[in-house]
């Protein structure tokens, strides 16, 4: 069984008219915040989530309530954008126009430190990628020097893929 969630009608809704068309019975779609899911405790086998969390205000609280509806010893995998380093903020804000998902996006020491924070066990990061931005939108911002000698991964936006469990013996809502 899937289970869906989003925070709009409109996608809850295409996403119930897609089930329809493609003739599936075992999804369902729910309206809903994930800072404040409208689930059980320990009901989820595996939450997977997409380019949203960097969008979330208050990520303690939504990686905190993925915790919470996970069952014991169930997992998550989360693909997200992060930032090394500290990017001029101008800079975010063009990148955000240039390659969308950046907006609310932390540090990457500070995203995994939601999820350890939540509770969270075996973090591990699969997948970083950088996402390069075109020399015109970094010349605006740094010299050709800057732009040519900054070693690579100190600073810039990267896409990660990363898992995580809740521990087996744990069915709290919170930290174990």
């Amino acid at each position: 069984k899937v289970t869906g969630l989003d925070l709009t009608e409109q996608m809850v809704a295409k996403a119930r008219g897609n089930c329809k068309k493609l003739k599936y019975d075992n999804v369902e779609f729910f309206l809903g915040d994930i800072e404040s899911m409208p689930f059980e405790d320990n009901l989820f086998d595996v939450v997977i989530s997409n380019c949203v969390l960097n969008l979330v205000p208050d990520k303690t609280l939504a990686f905190k309530e993925i915790f919470r509806v996970l069952k014991p010893g169930a997992l998550f995998c989360v693909s997200d954008v992060v930032v090394k380093g500290n990017l001029p903020e101008k800079l975010q804000k063009d990148a955000e126009m240039y390659v969308g998902c950046v907006s609310g996006a932390s540090e990457i020491s500070q995203y995994l430190g939601y999820i350890k924070n939540s509770g969270f066990r075996n973090v591990k990061v699969h997948k970083q990628k950088e996402i390069v931005l075109p020399e015109s939108i970094l010349s605006e911002y740094y010299d050709d020097f800057e732009i040519n000698s900054s070693h690579p991964r100190e600073k810039g936006i990267y896409s990660i893929t990363v898992t995580a469990e809740k521990p087996a013996g744990c069915s709290c809502r919170g930290v174990c």
